[in-house]
């Protein structure tokens, strides 16, 4: 059997032109060896896996060719690998320091590349600085790290720094495809692409998975084999589910989001590419950020004919539920709830509006239950007769009125058109006379509705007209048991449940109501609900006097302040407590001068 050596290992660059992604950087380390302008101190920083120390590997073996040497000679004498995660201490650094004194053998730099060195203890930095400083002429340092804000400040001082940044999808893919070709392996674009996003920048990561890849299917290397051997969530599941999205399918959703669990996939995960595919179709909406996609040739042509179907206003509004989805996850106690409902609140999204138009508008103010004398009228009767009243015009029909003085002219010419019977005179007067009163009764129950002044004056109004109404009409006032009372009560909370008052339904359940006489008590611990009770009162007074016909009855509510339960939270506070139950507990304090 042959000897497997990893891609990572079998293609690493020997030369600065084979290293990727990193163009800037080897530019810049070429023309200083060029230029006799390299520095005697440098730090690599970056990323696992974007070639850090490759580039110090071909810099040490670069710095110390003059021609002559043969093409397989690699310096070994001259270059020293010093791993900082397991050689920390200051002894160590004590015999780097030594060996640096001594100059090389063949060649004409001495390279110490020195790996993780944030790992280094602080007394190991300190014992390092006189010699990064000064170091002799035949001795470059190498510094490689992924974590430079590790690294303390004077050893930064020290360094030429440069950064490596993370290697971009397309870079990875290029290299990959190479790599697949010198291998003989058949790879799709789209397979590729996929360890190139899987790989999150590192180049090194993306050989290693295509290795795996690799041995899991063969020398055809197709994109149903790495998502299935990467547990990746395919493109396919997020065009799919996005489908249902647009068509209000929610229950299909759910199930299709139930198969994605079921098959080992992570709700997290899940969310997350979700958001990914919602912003990947609002990039393809637009010519100028199409660049912005970060796929294959196949997939772009799938993502454009979605995004045809698919409004700019909907993309938005997912992204930016998904979003809040991702971001509340980890603290979700019912994570697969938590996902559902996001689910079905995106397949709602574009039947909003559809559905808003349906709905009867409510009116922010309710107007309480007084019924006319006809005794049984339910709610639904009153609803329509408000209804009838809406439609109605500015100005009412009034039966048997005489018309104006312009109608009866029109009457004596014969050019009357209208059914109207012309009356005496007198009535004329009198339908006259009575339209600047109606007039200036409007302008007085006018009031502005900016202030809470202004709101209680409007009730003001409601009730004056609600008692003038109940003074001018013979109501019923049928006797009733406070059983009775009670049901018609729990039938009053249910429609307030149903409406979806539930602070009211909380307070309204919160005691048994007491009957006296036609008097109603309700107690409550605090003024607060007893004024959002209040605010209900005639509502609940309207209903509870249809339902047990008996105009007669009132609410008496009242504030019992004993009820509140106190709680000591400061020293001071629970002192006074205690001296309640135990007064010579104040006698105590007192003798020994004790402070609280």
């Amino acid at each position: 059997m042959e000897h497997f050596i990893v891609s990572a290992r079998k293609y690493r660059p020997t030369q600065f032109k084979d290293v990727v992604g990193q163009q800037a950087i080897t530019n810049t380390l070429d023309n200083a060896i060029a230029n006799d302008h390299l520095a005697q101190a440098l730090l690599f920083t970056g990323p696992r896996g974007v070639g850090k120390t490759t580039c110090a590997r071909i810099l040490a073996k670069k710095i110390n060719q003059d021609g002559t040497e043969r093409e397989d000679e690699d310096f070994a004498f001259n270059i020293f690998e010093l791993d900082a995660a397991s050689n920390n201490s200051v002894d160590d650094i004590r015999n780097l320091i030594d060996q640096v004194r001594i100059p090389p053998q063949v060649g004409n730099y001495k390279v110490y590349i020195i790996d993780e060195v944030h790992m280094l203890s602080s007394a190991a930095f300190n014992a390092f600085l006189k010699t990064l400083e000064e170091p002799p002429k035949h001795a470059i340092f190498i510094l490689a790290t992924t974590e430079k804000h590790k690294i303390i400040p004077t050893i930064l001082s020290r360094c030429q720094i440069f950064d490596f940044r993370r290697i971009t999808v397309q870079d990875i893919k290029s290299h990959l495809a190479e790599v697949a070709k010198s291998e003989h392996i058949e790879a799709e674009d789209d397979a590729l692409h996929i360890i190139a996003q899987k790989a999150d920048g590192a180049l090194r990561d993306a050989l290693s998975i295509f290795d795996r890849v690799v041995s899991f299917s063969g020398k055809n290397l197709t994109r149903e084999a790495v998502t299935e051997n990467l547990n990746v969530l395919d493109y396919t599941y997020f065009f799919h589910i996005t489908e249902l999205l647009l068509e209000n399918q929610i229950s299909k959703v759910l199930l299709a989001f139930n198969d994605i669990l079921a098959k080992g996939f992570d709700g997290h995960h899940f969310i997350m590419g979700l958001a990914s595919h919602f912003r990947d179709l609002l990039v393809c909406k637009h010519q100028e950020t199409i660049s912005l996609l970060e796929v294959g040739e196949q997939i772009k042509t799938m993502y454009f004919q979605q995004s045809q179907k698919a409004d700019v206003t909907f993309l938005v509004a997912a992204i930016e539920l998904a979003n809040s989805c991702d971001l509340t996850y980890k603290t979700s106690r019912n994570q697969r709830l938590l996902v559902e409902l996001c689910l079905m609140q995106l397949a709602s999204l574009t039947a909003v509006g559809e559905k808003k138009n349906d709905l009867p508008q409510r009116s922010l103010t309710k107007q309480p239950y007084i019924l006319p004398p006809s005794h049984g009228m339910g709610s639904k009767n009153k609803q329509a007769e408000s209804s009838e009243k809406k439609q109605e015009p500015a100005t009412p029909e009034v039966k048997n009125a005489t018309p104006s003085p312009y109608t009866q002219e029109a009457v004596k010419n014969g050019t009357h058109t209208n059914n109207e019977t012309p009356t005496a005179p007198a009535a004329t007067a009198n339908k006259v006379a009575e339209r600047p009163v109606v007039h200036t009764e409007r302008n007085t129950n006018r009031v502005s509705a900016l202030s809470l002044k202004s709101i209680k004056k409007k009730q003001e109004i409601k009730n004056e007209k609600t008692a003038n109404l109940l003074a001018t009409e013979e109501l019923p006032t049928e006797p009733f048991t406070e059983e009775a009372m009670r049901r018609a009560w729990t039938e009053y909370s249910k429609k307030v449940e149903a409406d979806g008052q539930f602070n009211l339904l909380s307070h309204l359940t919160m005691g048994i109501p007491k009957l006296e006489g036609t008097l109603i008590h309700l107690e409550f611990p605090n003024s607060t609900i007893k004024l959002e009770v209040e605010r209900a009162k005639y509502e609940l007074l309207g209903f509870l006097r249809s339902e047990l016909q008996n105009y007669d009855i009132d609410l008496s509510i009242e504030v019992n302040e004993t009820a509140v339960k106190r709680y000591a939270y400061t020293p001071r506070e629970k002192f006074e407590k205690l001296k309640e139950s135990n007064p010579l507990l104040e006698k105590l304090r007192k003798e020994f001068d004790l402070d609280i």
